[in-house]
Order: structure tokens, then C-alpha cells, then sequence
């Protein structure tokens, strides 16, 4: 195989030299790889004749579907980059972004096509381009150029090959850019360590916004496997297509495991070609895990990271799954740095490096750290820390420790985030929604225990004064300004917050009820 450096190298050398083999399955749709380099030329031809260049933005609205590796690929041939939006924000959320990105082009499924509408008003000069049939908006099919030449266009180690929005903090979501550098110094691991190879089939059922969706089907592109893309998680549905495509590898959350077991057709499905399930996102409990080992019965691996470390960055490997073995507590930490990545655990207020067994702030370093968030110089520079003499040291905000093996487990989160059923939500951004209620005087967003999700987002409230809200009223006007996945599921009523004498939420001392008597203080 040529050598493969870049996301446009992906598409170029395997219509080249596997034009003929499968690359694509989406329901009815099945693309070759040279469908796909043919199809991806008329999009980078069609960016041409809409003025795009080097290093302009294009937004992407939808479930999983072959177009977004469509314009994705189109994009890497000219060396413009997709910047995949979650389609479940609500549309306020999907503004900001594509505003943020200055997206020239947007393009979004049919039905998303209402979400657009509301906000269309608002984005002036944004090209809109509808997957699918609507008559408000210029279709797909005929915004593509007819010319399938290759505008060749070389894009640099250091190009951005995803840029990915991830929640920030201060309640406004942040660009995390991606080079084709950091994507692909993960996959020389991804072959020895993950037994990846040209004959996989793999299955990309994670949403494609995600790192674990669009990065994880990179992975195979890599190396010219087949891709099948479950449009969005329905695990009936991911079940039966497992023996229908003859699936063998797979990443899915914890969450997605759990519903598979109770699923009708589990029991009579066909799991004969799974050779590999990865997990990840958040912790899984030894019930579900011992479950689809025996349902599936294929080589598991637990892995960990974040969008900002280009994913895993750490591998719990199939050994450590022997749950009749002496090392079953193994289970509970995430493996091993992958062998290209370094981890510290440091005490957050010094920077100094604790013991062995000592919590303190999970830092790492490697080839896969982000190059840094789009527009925002700031977060990019406090996202990074001087350890031992070097400045390329990336906080993950995780607090754990490592124990005399060399094994990272997951104490707790120096950062609020709460991780719901593998979707990152910020409280900030939260609590910036829920002020703006009339009845709302103070609030903190904590993450408390949940058995289905992990955790889940508990809203803590002082009302305004001479306020009558209720719960629902509460909860009705969080879905009106947020996704559905960030609304919290139930709201507490106190007359004070606890701050410390700086004014800062004490969130340990609120999240600490709900969390006594657990090993770990995050799901």
C-alpha cells in the first residue's frame, strides 16, 4: 500500500488501488472506493466553483450517511475542512457553530431542514445545501460539480483533518482542530494493538460528530477496509446488521452494550464474525461487561481519550478481560498509554509529579494532541502545562493515578464535565441557559449517579425571590434552549449555594451526597 499521511491520501490511494472494493455501506447505498473518489472530486470541483480555497470552513448537519465522507474527502482533496455539527443542538446551538466555524457552505439532511430554517435569517453569506428533498433549500445532487477530476491539491501534515466542536467550559463550544499529524500517528498503534487490517469490516455506529465515530472509521479507511454506517443507534438494528455485513470490529459506549443484551433478537443473532469490540466513553459495570462477552463472544478492548488527544490514548488489551482471572480489578482502570503516548499524574496546584497510587491531574503527551482550538488562542494555551522542562503537556482535566503496573484509572473529573451515556456536557453551559429564567436566582449543574447513563445532570436551584417555578417549568424552558441530551433530568431546590470566599461553586461539597459509598466519583 502507498504510504498514507492524509485524509485526501485515504481517498486517493485506495480508488487508485482497491477502486473496485466495497469502502461504503449506508442501507441501500453502497459505494466503492472508486464511487467514493469519483464522487469526492465532484465535491472538491464544486468547492472550486464556489470560490472555497485552502483553510475555509464547511459546516455538516446530519445522522450518519456516505455524504458526510463525501464532502469530507471532497474537502481534503482542495484542503478545506468539515466541521461535522451534533445534530441533536438545538438551534441556537447550531448557529453559534456554524457562525463560529464561518462556514462557507452548510450542508444538513432533510430532516434538519426546520433547524435551518429558524436560524437561516441569521447566517448571511452561508452557502445552504439540503441532502435531501426540500423546497425551501438547493439539493446536494445538484449543488455537485459533474467534473470527477482530482483538483490535487496537496494538504500538509499540519492541514486540519477534523475539526470537531466539544463544549466549553465557559458555556461556549470549542473547535478542537485535529491535523492529518495527529490523526495519523495513531494508526501504526491502531494495526499492532488493535488488529486492524485491509479484510476488517467495521462498523461506524457512533455519531460521526463524535471522535469515536469519525475517527474510528478513519481507522479502517486507513488501511482500505470496509466501512458499514448505522445511520444512528438502534441496537435491534446494530444487532441484525452485525450478520448481515458480516461485521468484525466495532466501538461502541458502555450504554449501547447494556441495551444490546435486552434486545429480543439477541439471543438467535449472528456474532460469528466479530473478532474485536472496543468500548469506551464511560466506566462499565462487571455485570453488562460479563454479559456481551458471552453474547458476542469476540476480543474485547477498553480504551480512553479525549477529542483533544485525537481519541484513545490508552488501551485496556483483551488479556485483561479474563473475568475468571487474578487480575480482574484491572477492569476497572482504562490500560495502558498506548505505546506512542506518555501520561503524568501531577498534583494540580504545584505541577509536580505525585507517587505511584496518588491521585492527581491525568496530563499526556504525544503526536495525537489537538494543534490547538479554532479561534481561541486562550483556551489553546491554558489546555497545555510545563511539566519536567516541556510546554507540550495536555491537561485532560481527569483526575486519576497510576498504579506500580502502570495502569491509569479514573478517580474523578478536575472539570465539571458530566458524561452521560458517552455525551460530554458542560454545567457552565447549562447554568448559563437555565439564568436565563426569570425564576432562576443562583444554580449549579452537577452530574449525579444514573444506572442506565452513567450519570446524568442534576439542576441545583435557588429561586428568585417571590418565584413560584415548578420542576416541569424549569425543565420545559432547558429544552427549549438546549439538546436534549444536556437538558437535566431533575431539579433541586435549596435556599444557598455553597461558595467558597472567592465566590467559586463548591461543586464537591453538592455532588458529594449522591456520590457516597462509590469507588469512583464519576460513571
Amino acid at each position: 500500500m502507498a504510504t498514507i499521511a492524509s485524509t485526501a491520501d485515504v481517498i486517493r490511494v485506495h480508488g487508485r488501488e482497491r477502486g473496485d472494493r466495497l469502502a461504503l455501506v449506508q442501507d441501500e447505498h453502497r459505494l466503492t472506493w472508486g464511487d467514493l473518489d469519483r464522487r469526492s472530486s465532484r465535491v472538491a470541483n464544486a468547492f472550486g466553483a464556489a470560490g472555497l480555497s485552502a483553510g475555509d470552513r464547511v459546516a455538516f448537519l446530519d445522522k450518519n450517511g456516505y455524504e458526510y465522507f463525501e464532502v469530507l474527502f471532497g474537502g481534503a482533496k482542495c484542503d478545506v475542512v468539515t466541521v461535522n455539527v451534533n445534530w441533536r443542538l438545538a438551534p441556537p446551538e447550531v448557529q453559534w457553530i456554524v457562525q463560529n466555524a464561518e462556514a462557507k457552505v452548510f450542508f444538513f439532511g432533510a430532516e434538519f431542514a426546520d433547524t435551518v430554517a429558524a436560524i437561516e435569517d441569521q447566517l448571511d453569506g452561508v452557502t445552504l445545501v439540503c441532502l435531501g428533498a426540500d423546497d425551501r433549500f438547493g439539493s446536494y445532487e445538484g449543488w455537485i460539480s459533474d467534473d470527477e477530476t482530482d483538483p490535487g491539491v496537496e494538504p500538509g501534515p499540519e492541514s486540519v483533518a477534523f475539526q470537531l466542536y466539544s463544549s466549553g467550559t465557559t458555556g461556549l463550544p470549542k473547535g478542537v482542530m485535529l491535523s492529518n499529524n495527529n490523526v495519523f500517528s495513531l494508526f501504526d498503534v491502531v494495526e499492532t494493538e488493535w488488529d486492524f487490517g485491509e479484510d476488517m469490516v467495521n462498523l461506524a455506529a457512533m455519531p460521526l460528530f463524535h471522535i469515536g465515530g469519525a475517527g474510528w472509521a478513519m481507522a479502517g479507511m486507513y488501511f482500505g477496509a470496509t466501512t458499514i454506517l448505522l445511520r444512528e443507534i438502534d441496537p435491534g438494528r446494530l444487532i441484525d446488521l452485525i450478520g448481515e455485513e458480516q461485521i468484525t470490529h466495532a466501538f461502541l459506549v458502555p450504554a449501547v452494550l447494556q441495551f444490546m443484551l435486552i434486545m429480543p433478537n439477541a439471543a438467535t443473532a449472528d456474532f460469528s464474525s466479530l473478532r474485536m469490540m472496543a468500548y469506551g466513553a464511560s466506566p462499565i459495570t462487571e455485570e453488562v461487561l460479563r454479559g456481551v462477552i458471552e453474547l458476542l463472544g469476540c476480543d474485547f478492548i477498553q480504551v480512553y481519550g479525549l477529542t483533544e488527544t485525537t481519541g484513545a490514548i490508552c488501551t485496556l488489551p483483551t488479556e485483561d478481560h479474563d473475568l475468571s482471572g487474578p487480575n480482574l480489578h484491572r477492569l476497572r482502570s482504562c490500560g495502558k498509554p498506548n505505546s506512542n503516548v506518555e501520561i503524568a499524574i501531577v498534583d494540580p496546584d504545584s505541577g509536580d509529579a505525585v507517587a505511584t497510587g496518588e491521585v492527581g491531574e491525568i496530563l499526556t503527551r504525544s503526536e495525537q494532541n489537538m494543534i490547538g482550538y479554532w479561534r481561541n488562542d486562550e483556551g489553546t494555551a491554558n489546555a497545555y502545562v510545563t511539566f519536567e522542562g516541556d510546554d507540550d503537556w495536555f491537561r485532560t482535566g481527569d483526575a486519576g493515578y497510576l498504579d506500580a503496573d502502570g495502569y491509569l484509572y479514573i478517580h474523578d473529573r478536575i472539570k465539571d464535565m458530566i458524561v452521560s451515556g458517552g455525551e460530554n456536557v458542560y454545567p457552565a453551559e447549562v447554568e448559563n441557559a437555565l439564568m436565563k429564567h426569570e425564576a432562576v436566582g443562583d444554580v449549579a449543574v452537577i452530574g449525579v449517579p444514573d444506572e442506565k447513563w452513567g450519570e446524568v445532570g442534576k439542576a441545583v436551584i435557588v429561586k428568585a425571590e417571590g418565584a413560584t417555578a415548578s420542576e416541569e417549568d424549569i425543565l420545559t424552558f432547558a429544552r427549549s434552549e438546549l439538546a436534549g441530551f444536556k437538558v437535566p433530568k431533575s431539579v433541586d431546590f435549596v435556599t444557598e449555594i455553597p461558595r467558597n470566599p472567592t465566590g467559586k461553586i463548591l461543586k464537591k461539597d453538592l455532588r458529594a451526597p449522591y456520590w457516597e459509598g462509590r469507588e469512583r466519583q464519576v460513571n
